[in-house]
């Protein structure tokens, strides 16, 4: 469902009502005046006195919020499944862009700009699985999928088809560059650097770890070592 159906005229009320500033949280591959957030990006810098629009990067956070896709694979068999190939992303830290978030709401300047929000270095997702392997103690692999073996293997993981037909083009995307970049954003506006990926991972080494003791005892009966 399109997004700006229910934002653009809440956007309309509240500016009607005498809010002056306000903060749209969008993508980094969803450009202004595309479609769904990306209307309510242009009518932002249009109609609104005081305004910003976060583009942040892929979510750090993907790799361990549970029943995510991303950390069902992780866990099970020890592998993240796309079709970005080699193609690079500086994730992000939820955190980080919060801090953005509440800079925009409250500096006494309004931004008035779009903010595209990446962490420190662009990691292919080959450098992922070699940094949550370091972390986990246990080999994760990136397995470089096809667009239809990618598509399949995220139905397969109960993502609706459409969404994994459209997740399986942002991979492609990322095949091809659009999120090979790095951004000052986070150090400009918070006066800090982001968050790397190693540090966010070793951070939350507790999550894979955890699954790691569980599933020791569980291969070992498996393979006929335990009782």
């Amino acid at each position: 469902e399109d997004p700006s159906a229910l934002m653009l005229p809440f956007i309309d009320r509240a500016l009607a009502g005498g809010v002056r500033r306000l903060v749209l949280l969008s993508a980094s591959v969803v450009p202004e005046g595309g479609p769904g957030l990306g209307l309510v990006h242009r009518a932002l810098r249009e109609r609104a006195p005081e305004w910003a629009v976060l583009q942040p990067s892929w979510f750090m956070q993907n790799f361990v919020v549970a029943h995510n896709f991303r950390l069902a694979g992780i866990l099970g068999p020890g592998e993240i499944t796309t079709a970005t190939g080699g193609g690079r992303v500086a994730f992000i830290d939820a955190d980080d862009i919060a801090e953005v978030a509440a800079r925009a709401l409250l500096d006494s300047a309004p931004h008035n700009a779009a903010h595209v929000i990446t962490g420190p270095e662009a990691l292919s997702y080959d450098d992922v699985a070699a940094i949550l392997s370091e972390v986990a103690g246990r080999a994760i692999r990136h397995v470089r999928a096809d667009e239809a073996a990618a598509r399949a293997h995220l139905v397969q993981a109960g993502v609706p088809a459409p969404y994994a037909a459209l997740l399986v083009r942002l991979d492609l995307a990322i095949r091809d560059g659009a999120e090979d970049r790095v951004t000052d954003t986070v150090q400009r506006v918070t006066g800090r650097a982001p968050r790397a990926f190693r540090d966010f991972a070793r951070a939350h080494a507790h999550v894979f770890h955890a699954l790691h003791e569980i599933d020791e005892p569980r291969r070992a009966r498996r393979d006929g070592a335990v009782a």
